[in-house]
């Protein structure tokens, strides 16, 4: 199996919405470090799984949705809570949804919350 990753990194802010949240209860920022990794077993006729210049702009379009923003005010954080493990999954399904009918099988998005937590996202396709 191929595999392909692509990798950047913002600021953005949240306010955790559970029950005794501590510090995380009050508005914060964050530096995220993301990665994100297709896989699949097809080449095209180019020997590409995919191209890296798409996956770089399907990611930083994603990025670019987020950087200094605050998670709580978009409509996917709506009634959750923006955890690092949800924000992995919508940015995984959004950077899929960037790309141009790619031939990857799986992806995957690790996400990291200043140097101290990270979360991993994986999904077939």
């Amino acid at each position: 199996m191929y595999a392909v990753s692509v990798s950047g990194d913002f600021v953005a802010q949240h306010v955790l919405t559970v029950p005794e949240a501590g510090p995380e209860g009050e508005w914060h920022s964050h530096r995220y470090g993301v990665r994100l990794e297709v896989r699949g077993e097809l080449l095209d006729e180019h020997g590409y799984l995919v191209d890296v210049d798409d996956l770089t702009a399907a990611l930083d379009s994603v990025v670019d949705r987020y950087r200094d923003e605050t998670l709580n005010d978009f409509p996917e954080f709506e009634g959750n809570n923006p955890s690092l493990e949800r924000f992995a999954r919508i940015i995984c399904d959004r950077a899929l949804a960037e790309l141009d009918d790619p031939i990857v099988d799986a992806a995957a998005v690790e996400l990291r919350e200043d140097d101290v937590a990270r979360a991993t996202y994986e999904r077939e396709i």
